[in-house]
């Protein structure tokens, strides 16, 4: 792909579904947990109902796990 300028541009990765996150993440896929974490973590209102849609789904399999939430500025070292 090729940016306005000229430069070789990133192309972006295709959106995973809820199913290939929940997949990924069972089965131990750290680029996955990677994704999915991301998504969970993201502002964007457009991830939003997948992200509570893929913790929905996913709590199930957590045992007697703790969700645990760190605040703080980015790049404070957390």
């Amino acid at each position: 792909t090729k940016s306005t300028q000229g430069e070789t541009a990133v192309p972006r990765r295709r959106q995973l579904s809820t199913a290939e996150y929940i997949q990924g993440v069972l089965a131990g896929d750290r680029a996955t947990l990677a994704r999915a974490i991301t998504l969970v973590e993201s502002n964007a209102p457009h991830h939003f109902t997948q992200a509570q849609e893929l913790l929905k789904q996913l709590l199930p399999h957590t045992g007697r796990a703790i969700r645990v939430g760190i605040t703080g500025v980015p790049g404070a070292g957390k």
